[in-house]
């Protein structure tokens, strides 16, 4: 296992279709190599996304037939470098898509899937509301996946918003946890950061979270700020708000080094609840 290397969030504008996404996500990528990136991370739905009459509407294909999918196992395999391909939408046989996110090794072949669980259904204002579970079934199953860079869990953007799920990973040995993400502004704003150390502090891991930047067409946006978080919280890496790569490097001794200190992952508690009427 290599403990110290070079991981690259890829910061994509999103694009309404498979060729224009991938020459979005080759035209970055081809810098990260060139920087010394062993791995490469790419945000949520960078295979394509776009909006219609305020549903989100990326563009779908079956798994064994994605352009995007076939592009990039054959791209980490010539590259020889490791790429989270963040998520893409895989059509599945209720008409909806899955959003499905992969870890692709250097080889080429796709060595864990991950369905997005908490779908994205909020109102954020009278004018700004999302309903992903119109066009999207959502998964069922987590897993950590073993692999030359430590032991990997993936979640996608809002199942930031649920820390039962980073535990359980956390728990079953991941040392690093991505979040590809297309984070609102106005949520971004808020929340985006925060959220991110949080999950990092509460299990003792690596958060990896590249994320959309730019409009997306037909509405809406993407906050950018891709982040690597360290186990103790620190942001050692973040994206800002314009298109491009950033590069951190990971050292997975500190994981280990920082749940010694605060072994906490150790210590959950069976509890009951009791409600007064008072």
């Amino acid at each position: 296992m290599e403990k110290t290397f070079k991981i690259a969030c890829v910061q994509t504008e999103p694009k309404p279709d498979f060729e224009n996404a991938l020459k979005e996500i080759f035209s970055l990528a081809d810098e990260a190599v060139n920087l010394g990136a062993q791995f490469i991370t790419l945000p949520e739905y960078c295979g394509g996304l776009k909006t219609e009459n305020g549903k989100l509407s990326p563009p779908s294909s079956s798994e064994n037939e994605h352009l995007v999918l076939n592009e990039i196992k054959k791209y980490s395999k010539q590259k020889k470098v490791f790429i989270l391909l963040g998520s893409i939408a895989i059509l599945n046989s209720d008409g909806k898509i899955y959003n499905r996110s992969y870890i692709i090794d250097d080889k080429g072949f796709i060595v864990s899937r991950y369905d997005k669980v908490h779908l994205f259904d909020v109102d954020l204002s009278e004018t700004e509301k999302y309903r992903e579970s119109n066009s999207v079934t959502g998964g069922q199953i987590i897993n950590v996946c073993n692999t030359k860079f430590g032991m990997l869990g993936q979640t996608v953007c809002y199942d930031i918003r649920f820390p039962y799920l980073y535990r359980e990973l956390s728990q079953a040995g991941a040392q690093i946890i991505f979040i590809p993400a297309v984070f609102t502004q106005k949520t971004g704003e808020a929340h985006w950061h925060v959220l991110n150390r949080a999950r990092a502090i509460e299990n003792g891991v690596f958060i990896v979270s590249p994320g959309a930047i730019g409009k997306i067409q037909g509405g809406g946006g993407g906050y950018g700020h891709s982040l690597v978080v360290n186990p103790w919280g620190e942001i050692i890496s973040d994206g800002g708000d314009k298109r491009g790569i950033s590069l951190a490097e990971i050292n997975l001794d500190e994981v280990q080094q920082v749940r010694n200190k605060i072994p906490s992952l150790t210590h959950d508690k069976k509890i009951n609840l009791s409600k007064s009427n008072n």
